[in-house]
């Protein structure tokens, strides 16, 4: 069987903008509020990183504590967005109850990367022009002189994010669109984003009982750690197609980037990811660090997800580079 969401290769349309059509929405004010969010996560998290910076060198150096929960919330808030928003809700990667998937949509949201609905939504426009023309953050269709490449790398880090279309939830989201429960974590999108800084604000004021420690825990856990994880998933977007090294055909130029691989949360294995987008863990070999792959099989032991989907070796070998005898094409979905 199918995903529920299997997109034609880009390689099928030959007609560009033209086969777009339908797939993304042709409102200027519409994408000018997406562009205008977009713009202030990000400069909320200059700001949270100026913010500590200032406290840190006037009134009190950075602690062990403040660390702690720098690392706390961007594990769990990445996880939300890695494993919740990219590998369960896009790729359909595992199986989970009401509780998880709400738990792993609310964590996604509080990323302040865009709703549940337009981050898959805008994510399977990817996956389906992946560095062809129409791809939303490519970094490779500027041209191939030294500054048309570095326009396009510019580009594909941030320059994407106040520049891209916006993709027709109609068309790419239908599933979440017909479920309620993740229309309703949707619908209160900006109360998930104000809570991931409230929180972290709230267990270190309380810890430290100081005001002091509450914008600690704001700055740290919420804003800082929202610049580092944008940061991150910027490094995928734009290194990730033009830098490392390619294991397996695919109709992009998707690429694996192994010293990245622990602040991405795995996210960096992108060729593995390309390859066999519906797979939940891309730990393809013994040394391969994927903690959100890791994530996805400790819920399995738990019980709280199933249907994990791993590619059987014999796929993996048929589209791995350099391996006589493959015995089929690329393909961009899951089969089982």
């Amino acid at each position: 069987m199918t995903s529920s969401f299997d997109p034609a290769p880009a390689s099928a349309h030959p007609q560009g903008r033209a086969v777009r059509i339908g797939r993304v929405v042709n409102n200027r004010k519409l994408r000018r509020a997406q562009h205008i969010n977009a713009l202030i996560a990000s400069l909320a998290g200059v700001a949270g990183v100026v913010g500590a910076f200032v406290l840190a060198i006037t009134v009190k150096p950075v602690s062990w504590f403040d660390v702690a929960v720098f690392l706390l919330f961007f594990c769990l808030v990445g996880l939300g967005v890695t494993l919740g928003f990219h590998r369960h809700f896009t790729h359909h990667a595992f199986k989970a109850g009401n509780g998880v998937r709400t738990a792993l949509a609310i964590l996604g949201c509080a990323a302040g990367q865009g709703p549940l609905v337009f981050w898959v939504s805008l994510h399977r426009l990817h996956h389906e022009f992946a560095d062809h023309e129409g791809d939303p953050h490519s970094p490779n269709l500027s041209g191939s002189s030294l500054p048309q490449r570095l326009r396009g790398l510019l580009y594909a880090y941030i320059g994407w994010t106040v520049m891209h279309d916006v993709p027709n939830a109609n068309y790419y989201a239908r599933d979440l669109l017909k479920d309620r429960e993740m229309m309703t974590v949707n619908r209160y999108y900006y109360l998930w984003v104000v809570l991931g800084l409230i929180l972290p604000a709230a267990i270190v004021g309380t810890a430290t009982a100081s005001w002091i420690g509450a914008l600690e825990g704001l700055l740290w856990g919420g804003l800082v750690r929202m610049f580092a994880f944008h940061n991150a998933i910027w490094w995928i977007t734009c290194f990730a197609h033009s830098f490392g090294k390619r294991d397996f055909e695919t109709r992009d130029l998707s690429r694996n980037i192994s010293w990245i691989a622990v602040p991405t949360l795995g996210e960096s294995w992108h060729n593995n990811h390309h390859g066999f987008p519906s797979a939940a863990d891309l730990r393809f070999e013994w040394w391969q660090i994927d903690i959100t792959g890791s994530a996805a099989v400790l819920l399995e032991k738990l019980g709280l997800a199933w249907n994990l989907y791993r590619p059987p070796l014999a796929a993996r070998n048929a589209r791995r580079i350099g391996v006589v005898g493959k015995a089929r094409p690329p393909q961009q979905e899951r089969t089982e």
